[in-house]
């Protein structure tokens, strides 16, 4: 990595709540750490340094933090305009030097970073009773949660990465260490931040921080992750069963009755945590509204969709009929005749469009501050919205433990179909057939999760991963409908192409790292 991330972060203190960030610095950011944790609130401001970290363009506040997950069937983009960082792994031809990379490399670093400085530091902070002793170690539980989930968004990505643990030195270049290594780490930080946070943050102020549940329900996802590819560690079932059943048992979390809505409200019951966004506060959410609309929709005040992302044709094609579908994609565009006040609605394979594709249609809008529309004219298309991006909702634990229950005892269990009914009940969908095989039960879970979590931060590609579908998804995409083909040899050996290559300046700056296969 960047040398210069190995040097102590300045503690980017910020403005307001953690659950809007801003991101105007205060000027306690400029002091070191020895004279800088003096308060509580000096304390608050560090960790909400931590989510400022990723709440950036250089990180997850825009469509570049999925670059290397566009080689799934849920994500596809334009054969042309400025798409390539997208478009090359969309073909499995993305290289270490891709500049949309970075997004994924850099924001988690320095999201370690920061929780380092807090880890190493807060301690210091006085206590006068117990009140204060909880704020001081709920600081510290937050610092460690943002580290294993940086952590784990890196290794799931990237493959064997160094393990940094504190304040490193600047002349220190730690090795890329083993994949089973970097997880036991995050293993441990995900039970010590489970056990210094509250279950649920339930203030105004403090809805968007995670608990221990957020812990336990990102623990479970772990624990399934480390089941396949590339660990393929089956006991690890079992475990993310019990963490998920512990976090539905809580009864602090449902599903919200209308699908759409976990996409036009923030901290919803489904909720369980997110990064949240700003745009008073010049921090945008820029993965909703412009980037996912059609280059030809032009709104009435002149602004236009991007064209970044879209599902595939088959992945479209092959979803079930239900409700939750038709929420989930666009499929009319609507485009702005001469008159510049009228439109003309037409199917999205129409010869008039430039992608005839589908849509994504959950992404749109945001809290009503992406694309303002009616059923037959657009009023404006925004790429700034202040929607939360949601790592983890309630649907997640609920097939993590359908899945897991189910390959860890090998019998779907009543519990295991309740859980995956919960979700095709608000997809509008009947229950699943009874009396699955594991495997079956496991490949139905699969297929509600793709189109549940559709388009969203990697999830289908990470279960792309885990379970080594490539060959099958590959297989499944149009020859003709799509624009982006894969090249021959990435077709007959995609296994490499399951990660994705460490970026070029920073594999250049560290001696003895060796590069990813077939990069």
């Amino acid at each position: 990595m960047n040398f210069k991330y190995f040097m102590p972060l300045a503690l980017a203190a910020v403005l307001g709540t953690a659950s809007c960030v801003k991101l105007t610095e205060d000027p306690k950011g400029n002091l070191t750490p020895g004279n800088y944790f003096a308060t509580q609130k000096d304390l608050d401001a560090a960790v909400t340094a931590i989510f400022q970290k990723l709440s950036v363009d250089g990180a997850w506040a825009f469509t570049n933090k999925m670059t290397s997950y566009f080689g799934a069937d849920d994500l596809t983009t334009d054969k042309g305009l400025n798409k390539q960082d997208f478009r090359d792994f969309d073909k499995l031809e993305g290289q270490s030097t891709n500049e949309g990379l970075k997004a994924q490399w850099d924001g988690p670093w320095n999201a370690i970073y920061q929780a380092n400085n807090v880890l190493a530091n807060f301690e210091k902070v006085p206590t006068t009773d117990q009140n204060s002793i909880n704020a001081r170690t709920y600081s510290a539980g937050q610092a460690y949660f943002m580290r294993a989930l940086s952590y784990f968004m890196l290794v799931r990505t990237f493959g064997a990465v160094p393990i940094v643990d504190k304040q490193a030195e600047i002349a220190i270049v730690p090795p890329r260490e083993d994949v089973g290594k970097v997880y036991a780490f995050i293993i441990k930080d995900l039970q010590q931040a489970a056990g210094m946070l509250p279950d649920k943050w339930t203030a105004a102020a403090d809805i968007s921080r995670p608990g221990s549940l957020a812990a336990r329900a990102l623990l479970a996802k772990v624990y399934l992750t480390m089941a396949g590819w590339p660990l393929n560690q089956t006991s690890n079932y079992a475990l993310a069963a019990t963490e998920a059943d512990a976090v539905i048992k809580s009864g602090k979390y449902s599903l919200v009755g209308d699908y759409l809505q976990v996409f036009t409200t923030n901290n919803n019951a489904e909720s369980i945590f997110g990064i949240e966004f700003n745009v008073g506060g010049n921090a945008p959410n820029r993965s909703f509204g412009s980037t996912s609309v059609p280059l030809e929709e032009v709104g009435l005040d002149g602004s236009s969709g991007w064209d970044d992302f879209y599902p595939e044709v088959n992945f479209y094609l092959n979803a079930p009929k239900c409700k939750r579908t038709d929420q989930t994609f666009y499929t009319t565009i609507k485009l702005r005749n001469d008159d510049k006040v009228t439109y003309t609605l037409v199917n999205w394979d129409d010869a008039r469009t430039n992608a005839r594709h589908p849509y994504y249609n959950k992404f749109r809008h945001g809290l009503n501050d992406g694309v303002k529309e009616t059923a037959t004219t657009i009023q404006t298309i925004q790429p700034s919205t202040n929607k939360t991006t949601d790592i983890i909702r309630y649907a997640d634990p609920l097939l993590i433990y359908a899945e897991a229950s189910t390959m860890a005892t090998g019998t779907a269990s009543g519990p295991a179909y309740d859980a995956i009914n919960l979700v095709r009940h608000r997809a509008g969908l009947p229950n699943l057939t009874p009396g699955l095989s594991a495997t079956a039960f496991r490949d139905s879970v699969v297929y509600e999760r793709a189109y549940e979590f559709a388009g969203e931060f990697g999830q289908r590609w990470f279960d792309i991963c885990r379970l080594q579908l490539l060959p099958q998804v590959l297989a499944a995409r149009s020859k003709t409908a799509e624009q982006n083909q894969i090249n021959t040899n990435s077709a007959s050996n995609p296994g490499p192409k399951y990660l994705a290559p460490i970026i070029f300046r920073d594999l250049s700056l560290s001696p003895g790292w060796t590069q990813n296969p077939s990069y």
